[in-house]
């Protein structure tokens, strides 16, 4: 009953350590697309400070790599790029010394004149969305026409469009293209469900072809639940080990016991019905002796 009250409550820790130490990756200017030469800040928005975030990134070059290890300059819990460049694209998250990490964003870097400015973090259900096509020099509000899945949306005079009460139909991977300007990168945007916190699994967006002079690497959300399944089950595991290994160790010694006093047992009704089998001839003997001694 002990061990297993022991169980339960180291369970029941380390899904409190997975709910309470998330992290959340916010980006400012809030962007997934980005100029090149642009500045831009990270943070990892957390609940515990003493969690020891650090912020990762994934490129076509280099593979979790940290910030101030050759790219940015740490600050606390954040991260800022003075300075964007091509090779800079790629995938960014929050990740704890404890191993849940955040969050994961894909931020995408052009050497061309046009970018759409989408949503970084999933858009809930139900909500109003706005995108923005913006050129790097010239004012933002020259007409644009906007695209979803390769697929012409509408055009717009002002270079954005709002798109009201989305829902998971309106998932998908959109640009957009201004006339004499040229076309932006492409950009995931995920829609959540209402009555969920964090974004469901999505399919890998279908392929696309790139701007020339510009690195695009898209992913979908990935849920850092999966990391914090993987901790608990990994401690589950120990402790079952650790409770076997002492159960096992313990019964020897009491099964050795068990066995040694029925041994003793034994042996002492043995010696009593030997020394009664011993006894009797001796009293008839008397009881003979006595009969001719009255005779």
């Amino acid at each position: 009953m002990k061990e297993t009250s022991v169980l339960c409550l180291l369970f029941l820790i380390s899904l409190l350590s997975c709910t309470t130490n998330q992290a959340r990756l916010t980006v400012s200017p809030s962007s997934s697309q980005f100029f090149e030469y642009d500045s831009v800040s990270l943070s990892c928005e957390e609940d515990d400070s003493s969690a020891g975030w650090t912020l990762r990134r994934n490129t076509s070059n280099l593979q979790r790599t940290q910030c101030g290890d050759g790219w940015g300059k740490p600050a606390h819990s954040s991260c800022n790029i003075s300075y964007f460049a091509l090779f800079d694209s790629g995938v960014y998250w929050c990740e704890s010394r404890e191993g849940p990490i955040s969050n994961m964003v894909n931020l995408t870097v052009t050497g061309g004149s046009v970018i759409l400015q989408s949503p970084v973090l999933p858009v809930m259900e139900g909500d109003d969305v706005t995108l923005l096509c913006k050129t790097k020099t010239t004012p933002s509000n020259l007409p644009a026409a906007f695209y979803k899945d390769g697929s012409l949306i509408r055009k717009q005079p002002t270079g954005h469009m709002t798109i009201q009460h989305v829902s998971r139909s309106d998932e998908g991977l959109y640009k957009c293209d201004i006339s004499g300007h040229g076309e932006s990168p492409s950009s995931w945007i995920t829609v959540t469900d209402k009555h969920t916190t964090t974004p469901p699994p999505t399919s890998t967006p279908p392929p696309t072809s790139t701007p020339p002079g510009s690195i695009s690497i898209t992913l979908p959300p990935v849920l850092s639940v999966l990391s914090c399944v993987g901790s608990v089950c990994v401690v589950v595991l120990l402790v079952l080990m650790v409770l076997m290994v002492r159960r096992c160790v313990h019964r020897k010694p009491e099964d050795q016991e068990e066995t040694g006093e029925d041994e003793i047992i034994t042996h002492v009704k043995y010696n009593i019905k030997t020394i009664n089998h011993q006894q009797q001839p001796i009293r008839r003997s008397r009881a003979s002796h006595a009969f001719d001694f009255h005779v």
